[in-house]
């Protein structure tokens, strides 16, 4: 009987990044030295000044660098991910989409693709807590803004609606590489089309990961919510 495989042999590791610093770093590091064999880095048109991580990254052999020349968005770089898994990497079972800026731990990244693949077929969100102290305020408010409208346009009760860390079952990258949405909206269309494409989800609790010394995000909250807002108005009325 042949042995099954754990997470990090069987799941590709999907990070998209623009202009990262060290925290992105050691994130590639602790995935390496943690036994992920796969791991697919989409470098988003970051600046000269920031290449030379993604050159560091890449001299492990376990890492894949795909470079945007200039900047497309997040949704772009996990479509081409998605595809270069799909058509490059026919061995493996699926992919943990992460961020690369040390919120989602290794720990939550494990359980997560453990997860999936034991359901097999189920999209695993890890989700936060947005009621725990210290989260920035924008977090809190666009995350639970948009979980009341999924609740509220579609009956679907999710946690964290903006959550980056997804175990998603190699059945979706090819359906998933073909949706819509090139920047943060893609992510609420992936879980607006699961439905469609017959796919259920489960929620994985993880750790909630913020430095209020030094908290970035390349997400602008009045432009990438409307973008949102408009994506979930286009499905809800079926265009």
């Amino acid at each position: 009987m042949q042995e099954k495989k754990s997470c990090r042999e069987a799941l590709a590791i999907v990070l998209p990044s623009l202009d990262p610093d060290y925290k992105f770093k050691a994130v590639v590091d602790g995935l390496v030295e943690d036994g992920f064999q796969h791991i697919v880095i989409v470098d988003d048109g970051s600046s000269q000044a920031n290449r030379h991580w993604f050159d560091e990254a890449e001299r492990y052999e376990v890492c894949t660098v795909l470079r945007h020349p200039v900047n497309l968005g997040k949704g772009r770089a996990l479509k081409d991910a998605f595809q270069y898994i799909y058509t490059q990497l026919p061995e493996l079972e699926g992919a943990v989409t992460i961020d690369g800026d040390g919120q989602h731990l290794l720990q939550d990244i494990v359980s997560c693709g453990e997860k999936m693949l034991e359901l097999g077929d189920k999209v695993v969100l890890g989700c936060r807590d947005f009621d725990q102290p210290g989260v920035p305020p924008r977090s809190v408010a666009g995350n639970k803004s948009t979980s009341r409208l999924f609740r509220l346009f579609f009956g679907i009760r999710l946690s964290d609606t903006q959550t980056g860390l997804r175990a998603i079952p190699r059945a979706l990258l090819k359906p998933f590489a073909e949706l819509e949405g090139e920047r943060f909206e893609y992510e609420t269309n992936m879980l607006l089309q699961m439905k469609r494409l017959g796919c259920d989800f489960v929620e994985q609790p993880i750790a909630t990961v913020y430095d209020p010394e030094d908290y970035s995000s390349h997400y602008n909250a009045v432009k990438d919510s409307m973008k949102i807002l408009k994506v979930m108005l286009k499905f809800k009325l079926g265009r």
